[in-house]
């Protein structure tokens, strides 16, 4: 199961291999910020709490945008972290702006 914690709504959904976290939260319809799915702008940027262990490593374009300390805080770009195996994962939404 992978807990989505959008702006206002928080959906528990089954997760589904080799879609993005933002893949996932479109197909929840959760309100998910996001301008490009390139990983350029960073809008869907989000912190996973639990199951990083089921998401592929970061990308180029995560380690290109994203801060060594945000990626060591579980911060991720939901348009580049994909989902490798199953199990439990908790992901919020947490734009910078």
């Amino acid at each position: 199961m992978i807990i989505l914690k959008g702006r206002r709504v928080t959906k528990s959904i089954e997760p589904v291999t080799e879609f993005t976290i933002l893949d996932l939260a479109l197909k929840a319809e959760m309100d998910w910020g996001f301008s490009c799915m390139r990983g350029t702008c960073s809008r869907c940027r989000c912190q996973v709490s639990e199951g990083m262990e089921h998401l592929n490593a970061p990308t180029d374009e995560e380690l290109d945008n994203l801060e060594p300390e945000e990626l060591e805080q579980g911060f991720r770009l939901g348009c580049q972290a994909k989902v490798k195996s199953e199990g439990a994962i908790a992901v919020a939404h947490k734009p910078y702006f």
